[in-house]
């Protein structure tokens, strides 16, 4: 999930709950534009023009960001990365676990002034699981009672296990009782949309300020593609006292240097990304480094010539030093990846992580870095492509900013196992598309969870999964994932996903490069900020300090 550039993720407060406000001294990079006390406008960048920001088909984290403002779910993210009521006053939950009672807000309404009605999360979520709005983000809600067979077709998204008791109260019933799920009530893909607006502009509703209509804190005023998205204050929000900035201007930057020089000048208040190389010299002048629930990894097309060999596709993994990525070239403090499944999560018993108990599929520590190269050579050998020989050469794609980690792993290929390899950068947009068609031979790639728990990094890679980009498939794997989520009993679950990932391990159609952390330009003038630790920036309730 790489959003400077990363794929969304939400995930349990208990676990990674994160200090958010940051305090300064004085006013810059914000101009008072009258309006409340308070009110102010504020300039900031969480990346390039957005893929989407239509809540069912956004698949990245500044996309998310975007939508945090304008919709708001069941539930929401606090300040401390809890899971709070939003839309919903209260709920209720039966005593076998699979029923949830919502009782909306009386005065939860739409930026136009309509009342937000139980049918619109009918509606938005029936949308979610239906094939004809082909959402990756569909098994999101899979837990739902006929979520799986209207996904596949069997059954009509009007049979979904959601229903509108009246206006006001909605019953959602589960086919098998999920932890997680309120969570998942607080994930941008179940946020409700208007069915008047967006079946009347199918293909337009999201990208039209005039019928973007939502039910957040903020209403997008202005898009000025490629350049800025203008936000101002929802007049008819619950929590319309509380909110900062009149107006918040969404700088629409990719290129990392000019980032940090919007940063430096003040023109922006926060920047989502920055040039490796320049990491050293701001982490006293406004860089903030936090731990993140997420993979960075290369994602390979498993249909491609070469690629199709397992063999190969371990050779490659253990060819790169991990190390020397994290320490020399990417220098944010991120982990080694010896497991796709990263470190944070809880195991079983809760006492333990799920990484400390998983079989590692490689060392990612140099001190083995011979012996890895070593046996990566014999694999290719047995492979049939000793040295290299008759191996085509690789493409390795990313966007923009990616460039120094490919050129690390196009070197350690070609100096350890004489495999060329090219590089290949698209614009952000053009890359999601490109990789989520399949039209690629290695890209890099990156997952942050999406709740808290080691489900949301596995599940993905099922076959025909919506976010299976490398086009994979093992039947064992299924059945596994299928169990897993059709289980009840929690040590049963846990061994299965140790299992699963043990799989995922020996096909390696990924290959984890390290655990993120991330990286914001926060200026020291800016209060009230806060983050999820999984991605989503939070800029509703901020200030500047004069």
């Amino acid at each position: 999930m790489l959003k400077f550039k990363k794929k969304v993720a939400v995930i349990l407060a208990s676990t990674l709950a994160l200090s958010t406000v940051l305090s300064g001294c004085s006013s810059s990079g914000g101009n008072s534009t009258g309006g409340s006390a308070n009110g102010f406008e504020l300039n900031v960048c969480v990346g390039p023009e957005p893929e989407s920001i239509d809540p069912a088909k956004n698949t990245a984290s500044d996309g998310s960001t975007l939508i945090n403002h304008a919709f708001e779910g069941l539930m929401k993210l606090d300040s401390n990365s809890k899971v709070v009521e939003g839309q919903a006053a209260k709920y209720e939950v039966s005593e076998d676990k699979k029923v949830y009672t919502f009782t909306l807000r009386d005065d939860a309404k739409w930026s136009d002034g309509e009342a937000v009605k139980a049918s619109d999360f009918v509606y938005s979520w029936q949308r979610l699981v239906n094939p004809e709005t082909a959402a990756d983000y569909n098994y999101m809600i899979d837990m739902v009672e006929n979520a799986n067979d209207i996904m596949k077709g069997k059954k009509d998204p009007s049979e979904l296990g959601i229903k509108a008791l009246d206006e006001k109260t909605l019953e959602i019933t589960l086919s098998t009782p999920t932890t997680y799920f309120l969570e998942i009530c607080a994930f941008p893909a179940t946020y409700p949309v208007r069915q008047d607006i967006v079946e009347a502009n199918p293909d337009t509703w999201s990208t039209d300020p005039q019928t973007y209509i939502g039910n957040g804190p903020y209403v997008l005023k202005e898009w000025n593609h490629q350049a800025k998205m203008v936000y101002a204050k929802n007049e008819n929000y619950y929590d319309l006292e509380k909110l900062g900035p009149d107006t918040i201007n969404f700088e629409l930057m990719e290129d990392q240097n000019t980032i940090l020089s919007a940063f430096k000048n003040g023109e922006i208040l926060f920047g989502d990304d920055l040039p490796n190389d320049e990491i050293e010299a701001m982490k006293e002048n406004g860089l903030e480094i936090k731990s993140q629930l997420g993979t960075y990894f290369l994602c390979l097309n498993v249909k491609e010539k070469g690629l199709d060999n397992v063999k190969v596709r371990q050779a490659l993994a253990l060819a790169i030093d991990r190390e020397y990525l994290v320490e020399k070239v990417a220098q944010g403090g991120q982990i080694p990846a010896d497991t796709f499944v990263p470190t944070g999560l809880s195991d079983e018993d809760g006492s333990t992580e799920f990484h400390s108990n998983a079989e590692a599929w490689y060392s990612a520590d140099s001190k083995d870095y011979e012996a890895n190269i070593k046996k990566a050579k014999e694999l290719l050998k047995e492979a049939g492509y000793e040295n290299g020989k008759g191996l085509p050469t690789i493409e390795l794609m990313c966007n923009q900013g990616h460039e120094p980690i490919m050129e690390a792993v196009q070197n350690m290929w070609k100096e350890n196992l004489g495999i060329n390899a090219t590089i290949s950068n698209q614009d952000w947009n053009v890359f999601i598309d490109t990789r989520k068609k399949g039209d690629y031979q290695v890209a890099r790639h990156g997952w942050l969870a999406d709740y808290n728990d080691p489900i949301s990094f596995l599940d993905m890679w099922i076959t025909g999964g919506g976010n299976n980009d490398a086009q994979w498939s093992n039947t064992d794997y299924d059945k596994l994932i299928s169990e897993i989520k059709t289980s009840t009993d929690n040590k049963e679950r846990y061994t299965k996903m140790h299992e699963a990932e043990k799989i995922l391990g020996e096909e390696m159609p990924v290959i984890p490069l390290y655990y993120y952390t991330d990286l914001m330009l926060v200026s020291d003038k800016l209060e009230g900020f806060y983050s999820s630790p999984l991605g989503y920036k939070y800029f509703m309730y901020t200030s500047v300090a004069e």
